[in-house]
């Protein structure tokens, strides 16, 4: 029954240590992000305050989903630093319990929170982030998506009424219904290239793309200029925001489906396949930031060394970020399994955390 309680007890202090850590860090991120929004703004004569806010409020929850393990690893070393500061981590282990049993509760809500981050709090996040992108248009006009950070910008495969054509565009808004800097390439019904055309914009409209000031180069003729010109397609608006989303913008639940979409459409999902197995391993990334944080935070208070473990278990938490960051560009240049690159920072962190514990409670 004591063991129970010390459990249940253990569980909330690590859940408020950790809900504590996640806000102050919000309102952190949510202040400095609106202060660069008024910056920007200062050159948009009459430019909303309210709008800004919610530009940064929806903007910051998608950044806090990447700060996540980072609140956890900081959440559980303050409440175990907290618990041995005041001796009732001396009172646990005279009670019997063992070094596995004090940190099963924080694993377990670690897991739940995981769990609940994947489930829930992604496809919030990724619709936040997306009515950020519309007030942030409406406020200072065209403005570049994730699509930018691509040196050739994104591709995607279309058929038309006399053929197929393959369109790139550098920008986009609203997931891909209004694009910028455009290149179509168009082929005939035996698949044979037909013709280039450049334009500076396009919008979807029912059955076709319209763009605005367009040029068309065909074999043997000379370019052609047009302030509107329409290129037949059988893309939809959700195909065409499935074709164009960044993976980090789309929601989990959503996530199936675009990866076969755009396998459908012969362009490498890598990117989409990543990102879904990061949501799925998240609670167990979670799990292993307890054990981290335990490896270095579980010893008895009076025996000193504070500030160098906390900036060993700060060091071990970046460590593992930079992993991840490295296993991730391997895999979105395909030379690395989407599934291996996603699971091998939670290996490498868990075990190393697990080895440590081990060697300290059982010699």
């Amino acid at each position: 029954m004591s063991s129970k309680t010390l459990s249940r007890y253990f569980a909330w202090r690590f859940f408020v240590a950790v809900v504590a850590v996640f806000a102050g860090v919000f309102i952190l991120v949510a202040f400095v992000d609106y202060i660069d929004a008024m910056r920007k703004a200062s050159d948009v004569p009459n430019a909303p305050v309210s709008d800004l806010v919610l530009m940064s409020f929806y903007r910051v929850p998608q950044i806090m989903e990447r700060l996540l393990p980072f609140s956890v690893l900081v959440g559980a070393m303050v409440c175990f630093f907290g618990l041995s500061r005041r001796m009732e981590l001396v009172v646990a282990r005279g009670a019997g319990m063992s070094v596995w049993q004090i940190i099963a509760p924080a694993m377990l809500v670690a897991l739940v929170l995981g769990a609940v981050g994947t489930m829930i709090y992604n496809p919030l996040s990724a619709s936040l982030r997306e009515a950020s992108k519309r007030i942030e248009s409406k406020i200072f006009g065209q403005t570049p998506t994730a699509l930018e950070g691509y040196d050739s910008g994104y591709w995607v495969r279309q058929r038309g009424v006399d053929g197929e054509s393959i369109l790139n565009a550098r920008q986009s808004r609203e997931q891909g219904l209004k694009l910028t800097t455009i290149t179509i390439f168009m082929f005939n019904s035996a698949g044979e290239f037909k013709e280039r055309i450049e334009a500076q914009q396009a919008e979807l409209q029912p059955g076709a793309w319209q763009l605005t000031h367009a040029r068309i180069f065909a074999l043997n003729t000379p370019p052609q200029e047009f302030d509107t010109y329409l290129v037949p397609t059988k893309l939809t608006r959700e195909q065409v925001a499935e074709s164009f989303a960044a993976p980090d913008t789309v929601g989990f639940w959503h996530l199936p489906t675009y990866i076969r979409f755009v396998e459908d459409s012969g362009i490498a999902a890598a990117g989409y396949r990543l990102q879904y197995q990061i949501l799925i391993a998240r609670p167990f990334l979670l799990a292993a930031m307890i054990l981290l944080a335990a490896s270095v935070s579980l010893r008895a208070f009076r025996f000193g060394g504070v500030p160098q473990r906390i900036l060993l278990g700060v060091a071990a938490g970046f460590g593992i970020y930079v992993l991840s960051k490295v296993t991730e560009d391997l895999s979105k240049a395909e030379l690395l399994y989407p599934l291996l690159a996603a699971w091998l920072p939670i290996v490498a962190g868990g075990l190393s955390g697990f080895l440590v514990l081990l060697h300290e409670e059982d010699g």
